[in-house]
């Protein structure tokens, strides 16, 4: 009886095992501690992959441009960017699109004792910011300073661009006016005492843009999905199943807490508040409101942040449901 249960058991475990290799595979380039590990481990542990029939695997990279890299060299099937990069690549020729990921944006905070109560007020100081002049949420706070305040923000301040562990660092000691970070470098200044002064999004709606336009996505050449009809959508329902289970499932979050780099309690559950708060709407991304955030971009960054996509390329977006 022992030796028929052991074959029945091998026998269903080869059997899984056959189905698994028949799935089709989704080969992600991923950072080695990128926050989107977070819900891409959820997907893989959860099982919710073969569930939605595919098979997730996961290529950790040193940095954005060896992911970039992987899907151009079929490498991996797909990454993650901010839409605005994969419109310019699609413009250029490349047959990227994108499926919606995180609405997730930085914004601008000061040191606790700050007595700053608007953007007018860090006029004279240093600002300190991820990346360089060609910064997203830089280019949306400067438009929003000019138009609520009459304030040129890169006159009146004096820029310091750093990689996003330096702002962190630097910002916590004091070393700025104010800071603009990557979100999940935001959370833990926010954990750590500093204050929000504006959001991207704040800024964002009051410069007639939709903040529901998710700012980044997992991008795919659209002839894998081409090769694999009905993969666009399956893979969509895994990450939206990873998503409603991270909004309300304390375990779920435990279980990632060793991957998040979170230095304290507090940090943890700012970062846990901040990626809930970033998830997006079900459904298709809206495309004029993309296309109006688009030219926004055009005007404040030039062709040296947009390329040669000044409008909304056809087909960008996937029409998930």
């Amino acid at each position: 009886m022992k030796t028929f249960v052991a074959a029945l058991v091998a026998g269903c475990v080869i059997a899984a095992g056959a189905v698994a290799q028949d799935l089709p595979v989704i080969r992600a380039a991923t950072l080695k501690i990128g926050t989107v590990n977070w819900e891409l481990s959820t997907i893989t542990e959860m099982g919710l992959d073969e569930k939605h029939g595919f098979h997730l695997e996961m290529q950790p990279y040193a940095d954005n441009g060896a992911t970039r890299i992987a899907v151009e060299g079929d490498e991996a099937d797909m990454a993650v960017a901010d839409w605005i990069w994969v419109a310019r690549q699609r413009a250029e020729g490349r047959d990227y699109v994108v499926i919606p990921y995180s609405r997730a944006v930085g914004g601008l905070v000061v040191p606790q004792d700050s007595g700053a109560e608007t953007l007018r007020d860090i006029a004279g100081g240093k600002i300190g910011i991820a990346g360089g002049p060609l910064d997203k949420s830089w280019l949306i706070l400067r438009a929003y300073a000019a138009q609520e305040y009459d304030m040129d923000l890169k006159a009146e301040t004096e820029q310091v661009f750093g990689a996003p562990p330096l702002i962190f660092k630097s910002g916590l000691g004091g070393d700025y006016a104010g800071a603009i970070n990557f979100w999940h470098f935001l959370a833990k200044m926010k954990a750590e005492g500093m204050r929000e002064l504006v959001s991207v999004e704040t800024a964002a709606e009051a410069l007639g843009l939709d903040p529901d336009v998710p700012l980044l996505g997992y991008y795919f050449k659209s002839s894998f999905f081409e090769a694999n009809p009905g993969l666009a959508q399956a893979f969509y329902e895994a990450s939206r199943e990873a998503k409603d289970l991270l909004s309300g499932d304390d375990a779920a979050w435990e279980a990632l807490r060793p991957q998040m780099n979170a230095g304290s309690d507090a940090e943890f559950e700012q970062l846990r508040t901040d990626w809930i708060a970033g998830i997006p709407a079900r459904g298709p991304v809206d495309g004029a409101a993309a296309d109006k955030q688009l030219s926004l971009m055009a005007d404040l960054g030039g062709a040296e942040l947009v390329g040669s996509a000044t409008s909304l390329p056809e087909g960008l977006f996937v029409e998930v449901q």
